[in-house]
This record gives C-alpha cells, sequence and structure tokens, in this order.
C-alpha cells in the first residue's frame, strides 16, 4: 500500500526551517556594521561650491571668423564664457541653405545655447552640458534646432595668453578664440 503524502507536515516543517535561529541572527547583528560602513564609503557628498576650474580658461572667449569661412555653405562661430567649473557657450550658425521654417532659421542665421560644467585631462577639455535658452534657462524639447544633452572633447593649444585654438574631436574646423574680458574664479554655492 502506497504511503500517503501528508502536506500538513511538510508545510510546519518547511515553515519551522525558514525561521531565523538564534545563531544566524548574531551573525546578522555582527555584519550589520560592516555593510553600513561599506554603504557609507561607497557614498561621498557633492561638493557644496564650484571648483576653481582651469585658470587660464576664466573668461570670454570669441571666435570671428573660421578658414575659407566664404566658401562654406554652413559655418558656425563659438563665444565661450567660462567661470569656475563651468561654462557657457554660443554657437552661431550661418547656412545658404534653408534647412526648414523661416521662423527658426531667420534667413539663414541662427543662434544655439549650451551651459554646463567642464574639465581638463592634459591636453584634452571635456565640456558635458544641456542645450539652454539665451537667457540660461533649460530649453523645452519643443522649441527650434536642439535640445538636451551636449558633450564634446576638445584638443586645447594655447597660442598665447589672449589666443586658444579648441580642436574638436567631431569636427575638422578648429576653433580659434580670442580672450575679450579675462575674469577670476569667484567659486558660487552650489
Amino acid at each position: 500500500m502506497p504511503k500517503r503524502f501528508n502536506l500538513r507536515h511538510l508545510s510546519i516543517t518547511k515553515a519551522l526551517s525558514l525561521m531565523p535561529s538564534a545563531l544566524s541572527l548574531k551573525k546578522t547583528f555582527r555584519l550589520l556594521p560592516f555593510a553600513f560602513y561599506l554603504i557609507m564609503a561607497s557614498c561621498t557628498m557633492n561638493p557644496d561650491k564650484q571648483t576653481p576650474g582651469e585658470g587660464y580658461l576664466q573668461g570670454e572667449w570669441k571666435q570671428d571668423t573660421i578658414p575659407a569661412q566664404k566658401s562654406l555653405v554652413t559655418y558656425s562661430l563659438y563665444d565661450l564664457k567660462f567661470s569656475c567649473d563651468s561654462f557657457f557657450l554660443k554657437i552661431s550658425t550661418v547656412s545658404r541653405v534653408n534647412y526648414g521654417a523661416d521662423t527658426c532659421m531667420s534667413k539663414g542665421q541662427w543662434a544655439e545655447y549650451i551651459k554646463g560644467t567642464y574639465s581638463q585631462r592634459q591636453d584634452t577639455l571635456h565640456i558635458k552640458g544641456q542645450f539652454c535658452n539665451a537667457d540660461g534657462s533649460y530649453k523645452n524639447e519643443q522649441g527650434c534646432f536642439r535640445f538636451g544633452d551636449y558633450e564634446e572633447y576638445f584638443k586645447v593649444r594655447k597660442k598665447s595668453d589672449s589666443l586658444i585654438q579648441f580642436i574638436s574631436t567631431s569636427n575638422v574646423i578648429p576653433v580659434n578664440a580670442h580672450l575679450i574680458k579675462r575674469t577670476s574664479c569667484i567659486p558660487k554655492p552650489l
């Protein structure tokens, strides 16, 4: 005669095996400070002020022309402002090609604005920010042109105290910017 399977016995035994014993609770409490330390060590506090950034970049820089500007169908000129570890970038684009609605293109001339932070490692400048409006407020998706994140890497060559060349990793035309106004970094609270 086959043995009957007792479901009630199985569920009670299973429940008893899942209950923590006094020994496992002691181990858990011993590991709690270690786990708390790991969590706290992996977290870092954000700084409460801006970092100083690169001293030689502080100020306003402008690109007036680019090589072979008159023969290009579309080109962009850069205005850069560096303040501590932050930047504000204006990209003025001129085009002889109609890319879309004239309300946005304004007869082949338009400007885009970006704000964010930068860092430099050796001769490479990394700028990372967001497209914004001219007043610095963040741009919504329904506006003209690009929106959202902007990230670019430049090789930086300091030609003189008032002339810097930014060579983009995504564009073949270098940005030769001259100093308009020198400023010094006064870190602001974040």
